[in-house]
């Protein structure tokens, strides 16, 4: 019977789910655990796992759906490095837990978009529709400023990414913003005129990003996504090589073809 430790976790070995707890200190030398949400993180990480195998090292992959349970297994050291986030939500969630955990190394770009199931174009919004957001601060400032890219609100200047709900300052649609939890956001697209949502849970939702959003994120978004790790671990062989291959050519073309433009390569 495996003990719980922290957080129950899923861990993907030679291609099976074992539930396991994952509460130990850090993995022994030749062993990384990651933990990643499904798409496309966990995808992407299972095609560097045979490399890494042919270099001595067992990838673990830990699977998650939330992300606040990713950096809190991080930093109890029951991961050695975790990925799902950008550094804009990291700096935040260090900010506010206390935490000081740092970035590897970047990997890919996950364009959000905003997806209807209700107007086929945003100009066909009606005013007092409910548009639903991440409830997180960076994914929730993120979310604002891709509304008023499409120009259906402006918010106060100079703010940036740290733009909150509060900081709208017009709003002629009188939309009803409506924060939630991100993983949920793809369920509630028939109950909402509008949703904001990132591209791993688009794509585990069957959304296609560059077909079905109304509009998405420029490729050149500054929400690249990254490896994080311990402080003290830059240096470590394993997390090295784990940058290298995620890094490498192999993962680029992985991307380009799998993904088709919803997912674009940082490096």
């Amino acid at each position: 019977m495996f003990k719980r430790l922290g957080v129950f976790c899923l861990v993907l070995t030679l291609g099976a789910a074992v539930l396991a707890g994952c509460g130990s200190p850090k993995s022994e030398s030749g062993v990384l655990r990651v933990g990643a949400t499904p798409v496309p993180h966990a995808e992407i990480l299972e095609t560097v796992k045979p490399l890494l195998e042919k270099e001595g090292i067992k990838l673990e992959i830990i699977e998650f759906t939330d992300y606040v349970k990713p950096n809190m297994a991080l930093a109890d050291q029951e991961l050695d490095a975790n990925f799902f986030q950008h550094v804009p939500y990291l700096d935040t969630f260090n900010q506010e837990r206390g935490l000081e955990l740092i970035v590897a190394g970047k990997v890919h770009v996950e364009p959000m978009g905003i997806y209807s199931q209700k107007v086929k174009k945003l100009a066909e919004v009606k005013a007092g529709a409910a548009v639903a957001i991440p409830n997180d601060p960076s994914n929730g400032g993120r979310a604002l400023l891709l509304l008023e890219k499409a120009g259906l609100i402006k918010t106060k200047e100079g703010v940036g990414i740290n733009v909150t709900v509060n900081d709208i300052v017009e709003n002629p649609r009188k939309l009803v913003i409506k924060e939630m939890e991100a993983a949920q956001l793809p369920r509630v697209l028939q109950d909402v005129e509008l949703a904001v949502i990132n591209t791993n849970f688009a794509l585990e939702a069957n959304l296609n990003p560059v077909k079905d959003a109304l509009l998405i994120e420029d490729k050149d978004s500054p929400y690249a996504n990254i490896v994080a790790i311990h402080q003290g671990d830059e240096e470590r062989p394993e997390i090295q090589k784990l940058m290298a291959l995620l890094n490498s050519p192999e993962v680029k073309k992985f991307i380009a073809e799998k993904y088709q433009g919803a997912v674009v390569p940082a490096f």
